[in-house]
């Protein structure tokens, strides 16, 4: 009968265990698969590594940057060539990211990339696509 119950007793424990463990997927770990993609974002551009950055942005993501008084927009494939044509070229730059506005569907994230003579800054829209992030958006501008 001792061995009957410390079986059970043992049984109970393990399950207790193992419940305590498994635990659901939060917002946080939303928020850090966000926070990969940006990551993901900044290291192509900002230092030419390109592994992953296809698979984090969207195929219908568009991609637009302010000059002067002019908007130039592209798409996925124009940004992969890009990111191919720069890859393994590390920009002269700081860069600084914050996130401007996160809820469990969108993801606004503002990257700064300091050249010293002048700021590009990156405003990068993510959505939570079916519990995947991926970049939607990209709206640039040069001071």
């Amino acid at each position: 009968m001792k061995t009957l119950k410390s079986i059970a007793i043992a049984a109970c424990l393990f399950m207790t265990v193992g419940f305590a463990k498994a635990a659901p997927k939060t917002i946080d770990d939303n928020a850090a698969s966000a926070n990969s993609a940006v990551n993901t974002y900044v290291a192509a551009v900002s230092q030419g590594k390109t592994e992953g950055f296809g698979k984090v942005v969207d195929p219908s993501a568009q991609f637009s940057i302010l000059q002067g008084k002019n908007i130039l927009s592209f798409s996925k494939a124009d940004m992969m060539a890009f990111v191919k044509e720069n890859k393994n070229i590390n920009q002269e730059c700081k860069t600084s990211t914050s996130v401007v506005e996160s809820n469990p569907d969108m993801t606004v994230v503002k990257v700064d990339m300091d050249y010293g003579n002048f700021v590009r800054t990156n405003y990068v829209t993510l959505n939570n696509m079916a519990g995947t992030w991926k970049i939607t958006n990209v709206y640039s501008v040069v001071k």
